[in-house]
């Protein structure tokens, strides 16, 4: 028996854009490229704990996919309501910069694939959506669990200081021309929620969002799941696996 069968491997990835390496687990030695973006505490090893990638063991291990952990800066950026809003921002710019520089770069390499998918639940939601919204050259899908799209939440309504243009809630209503058409050509959104308990907030911004990408004609799936499911991981665990296990195949 392999002692590794994941291929699991830990590291500190250097970044220039972040100032300080990056906390990432990845798993699996090839197959479809997954990044999966963490809840509120940021951690990279939140889909290990929570038994995600013990869910995807067989696609891990077989070489159907790929999935790459980072950490997020969200403490600094999202949740970080002591600092100045600007300050926050502009850890949020830093941090974007990696993965559109650094992280997806490295990871085309490594798999020789383009079609990347941005996964997270909860805050780690915004961040796969905005990721596929901003850069659909780079994302080819997002799927967002029981996401948190309302930027301005997290900031008492602040909306400048380049929150707006992280705030999806914000812009999807505005996007036109060339921006728009790149999305529509480039990218699909999947917005998945459940309307059990917890699942209220997400919910409303789960259907205000899709409201908005219907109506720019972006390609979309909404998947909205029963009132026993809750904003909780046991259920992200089985939604992860059903929408990975079906891109996989």
């Amino acid at each position: 028996m392999l002692s590794n069968p994941l291929s699991a491997h830990y590291e500190r990835m250097p970044s220039d854009h972040f100032g300080r390496p990056v906390h990432m687990w990845t798993f699996g030695h090839a197959g479809w490229p997954l990044v999966a973006f963490p809840t509120a505490g940021g951690y990279a090893h939140e889909w290990q704990h929570h038994g995600v990638v013990e869910a995807l063991g067989d696609l891990l291990a077989t070489g159907k996919v790929r999935l790459y952990c980072p950490e997020t800066n969200v403490s600094e950026t999202w949740t970080a309501d002591h600092w100045d809003v600007g300050q926050r921002m502009r850890r949020h710019d830093a941090y974007e910069r990696f993965i559109v520089h650094e992280l997806v770069p490295r990871i085309r390499r490594e798999s020789g694939r383009r079609d990347l998918v941005a996964m997270g639940a909860s805050v780690g939601a915004m961040y796969a959506v905005n990721f596929a919204l901003k850069y659909p050259e780079l994302f080819s899908q997002a799927v967002g669990f029981s996401g948190r799209y309302n930027g301005r939440y997290f900031t008492d309504g602040h909306a400048e200081d380049g929150v707006y243009y992280s705030d999806p809630l914000a812009y999807a209503w505005n996007l036109s021309g060339e921006p728009l058409d790149r999305i529509r050509r480039q990218t699909h959104i999947t917005l998945v929620c459940g309307r059990g308990n917890f699942e209220q907030t997400c919910l409303t911004e789960t259907e205000k969002l899709a409201k908005a990408l219907s109506a720019k004609g972006i390609p979309l799936w909404r998947d909205i799941w029963g009132t026993d499911v809750s904003h909780e991981w046991v259920w992200w665990r089985r939604q992860i696996r059903m929408h990975v296990a079906r891109r996989s195949r």
